[in-house]
């Protein structure tokens, strides 16, 4: 018999998926006339989507068979996506300008690539989860090629869609595999499949190893993390600001449901693999960000050893060590958003904020500006009291409750080695000499965000129970 649908668990989707195609008729009939109304209508778009996910708060269930859930985690993470992206557009839409790449496509690409987010966000399903990622996937890669002109951001994109289409036929196939043994592709339905039967396990571990892949090559995780320097440094900056912050949240939403939910029996499985992803991208990331001069291409390194941070909590496999992945997850996206926005604060027509010497004598150019950087850098350090360092500190308590104390060894040992990096862009602030003068351009809107975002890493770190507590009631 038929079970009509709950259509109201989607309707934060259904309303973003309206609005988009609202701002696509808009951009076919005015084309680049009425740019700011496409630029507003964006912003609306994510605002009511935003409205709508706090309006339907705490009403949770599963709905179009079984295929998509709305829980805590679900509406945790789509407060965020929206709260993120409506950030980076607002941080994007100066550069934007200056570099006539102020075009209908970027607003349109942007909000489908949210709705992809917040399909996966949603996704109980192994084939939605695929779609959603499809959806997001597709939209970056276009995003990036955008600067027509530029052969370097041709060549980024390029390799993002090559790597990320070989990454997408990994977790297909590894899909097919589980699908084969447990003859469903429904996460719940999965989980019991696996908890009822004894047999099997070797075949289900080849299609963990084809997962694992894909999840890896989604984060940036060593050894797929090729594209991700190349793309970050290649892209215009605020396409890189948009491919660095969200999609890493929709990302561990994919690991939490595939490997923490739909696999979570199979732990001893999949837990040595992502031992070795996170050893390495937090070894490889913190050493070869200290080679980089170009200040997107060491964020880039940064987010590889972030990655492993973050994938420390999940391989745990505890709640305690889902909720601190959480919070570290959330708080990354916060810290990378003012970073990349400082980028995009002091770039203007014709200059390309993005080198280390770029920011020299910030201090006497623009001292509050210099404190936020300065604020996001210790974040990103792991150095108390801000938010960074409780979030290291809880992803670290968490492999240590499971006994995993190598791994928690060479996560301190490679935060010390990080630190260099970060310090070293604040010692270029404060103790060299400015190399240009010139006033900022950004608007006063953007400054003001800009330095809430960085002040909030700050106010996170002095009280993170807040944020943890919330992360801590979504897996309890």
């Amino acid at each position: 018999m038929f079970q009509v649908p709950n259509m109201l668990f989607a309707l934060p989707e259904m309303v973003l998926l309206t609005m988009a195609c609202v701002i696509l008729l808009v951009v076919a009939f005015t084309g680049a006339r009425k740019i700011e109304w496409v630029y507003g209508l964006s912003q609306l778009s994510l605002a009511l989507t935003l409205l709508v996910v706090l309006w339907s708060l705490g009403d949770w269930g599963l709905t179009f068979s079984d295929t998509y859930i709305k829980d805590a985690l679900s509406d945790l993470l789509k407060v965020f996506i929206c709260v993120v992206n409506m950030l980076v557009l607002l941080y994007s839409v100066n550069y934007l300008k200056a570099r006539q790449l102020m075009q209908g496509e970027f607003f349109v690409l942007a909000v489908f690539s949210t709705l992809g987010m917040l399909i996966m966000v949603s996704a109980y399903h192994m084939l939605t989860l695929y779609l959603g990622l499809e959806l997001m996937s597709l939209c970056l890669y276009a995003m990036v090629a955008m600067q027509r002109d530029s052969a370097v951001a041709t060549e980024a994109a390029m390799k993002y869609f090559i790597l990320g289409s070989i990454a997408s036929g990994m977790l297909l196939y590894g899909m097919s595999i589980i699908y084969g043994v447990t003859g469903s592709l429904a996460i719940n339905e999965i989980a019991l499949a696996i908890a009822n039967t004894d047999g099997n396990e070797t075949i289900l571990s080849f299609g963990i190893v084809f997962l694992v892949i894909g999840i890896g090559f989604k984060f940036g995780a060593v050894p797929f993390h090729m594209w991700l320097p190349d793309v970050y440094h290649g892209a215009p900056t605020a396409m890189t600001l948009f491919i660095a912050a969200a999609p890493k949240i929709a990302a561990f939403a994919m690991i939490i449901r595939l490997l923490a939910e739909g696999l979570i029996d199979l732990q001893n499985h999949w837990q040595d693999m992502l031992v070795m992803l996170a050893v390495l991208s937090m070894i490889l990331g913190n050493v070869v960000a200290i080679a980089q001069s170009n200040l997107k291409r060491m964020l880039a390194y940064s987010t590889i050893s972030h990655v492993g941070f973050l994938l420390m909590g999940v391989l745990s496999g505890t709640e305690e060590g889902f909720a601190a992945s959480l919070f570290y997850t959330l708080i990354y996206a916060l810290m990378t958003l003012g970073a990349f926005g400082m980028i995009l604060l002091l770039s203007r027509q014709g200059f390309e904020a993005e080198n280390i010497d770029d920011f020299k004598g910030l201090s006497e150019r623009e001292p509050w500006f210099a404190l936020m950087m300065m604020i996001l850098m210790f974040s990103m350090a792991g150095i108390p009291p801000l938010a960074g360092f409780y979030a290291k500190l809880s992803v670290i308590k968490a492999v240590i409750d499971v006994d995993l104390l190598m791994v928690a060894l060479v996560a301190v040992v490679t935060s010390v080695i990080g630190a260099y990096y970060y310090l070293r862009i604040i010692k270029v602030m404060y103790f060299d000499k400015p190399v240009v003068e010139h006033k900022l351009e950004a608007s006063s809107s953007m400054q003001i965000m800009l330095s809430a975002n960085a002040l909030m890493v700050l106010g996170l770190g002095i009280v993170p129970g807040i944020l943890m507590k919330l992360c801590t009631i979504v897996f309890a």
